[in-house]
């Protein structure tokens, strides 16, 4: 996957926010979580198939989720944004 860390300012306070983006062609197998979840780092977000292979999608920070913007079944292109994370 593909993550890209993005600063934001919140009442002054800097806030860490991880978009993930998919690193491949794939399908969306399995959802995991919801917008508003508490997540840690290293948790699995959804699971994605491509080549009959799970591939787990993982955050690399604690926080919320921010949005969530796949649903199971769709098909994602490399590069499409899948969750927003905020620290």
């Amino acid at each position: 996957m593909i993550t890209a860390p993005v600063g934001a300012v919140s009442g002054g306070n800097q806030v860490a926010v991880e978009e993930i983006h998919a690193e491949m062609v794939s399908s969306v197998w399995k959802v995991l979580v919801q917008p508003g979840a508490q997540v840690a780092a290293g948790d699995t977000l959804v699971i994605l198939e491509s080549m009959k292979m799970e591939i787990p999608v993982l955050t690399e920070q604690a926080g919320t989720i921010q949005d969530l913007h796949v649903v199971e079944g769709e098909v994602l292109q490399e590069g499409d944004l899948i969750a927003t994370v905020v620290g």
